[in-house]
């Protein structure tokens, strides 16, 4: 028997919003350690998931978590191509990871 996943959130920018207004956001470890490497600020990261847009295609769902993992993709204000991706625990918005999209000269 195939088991169902939950649904996604349907208001999923409107929680982003939510969570960004109270400061309800954490990232983890490995987010910190991406940001780092990839020479990626938070204060980017938190841009990209006020204006970008929900990359259906590139959300997930992990089996081992049981939560959707959602991808933000957008532009940071230096016109740099990021996608952000985050889940929610309860209220909670997790950020997961940041990267390039297209990798630019010097990034990876």
């Amino acid at each position: 028997m195939i088991k169902k996943h939950p649904p996604q959130l349907p208001d999923l920018h409107k929680k982003i919003k939510e969570a960004l207004e109270v400061g309800r956001y954490v990232d983890t470890t490995h987010a910190k350690e991406r940001q780092n490497e990839r020479k990626i600020t938070l204060s980017d990261a938190l841009y990209v998931l006020k204006t970008g847009r929900h990359e259906k295609n590139k959300t997930v769902f992990d089996t081992t978590w049981n939560k959707w993992k959602y991808a933000i993709r957008g532009e940071t204000p230096d016109k740099e191509d990021v996608r952000v991706i985050i889940t929610f625990d309860d209220n909670l918005m997790v950020i997961i990871t940041v990267m390039y999209v297209f990798p630019l000269k010097g990034h990876y």
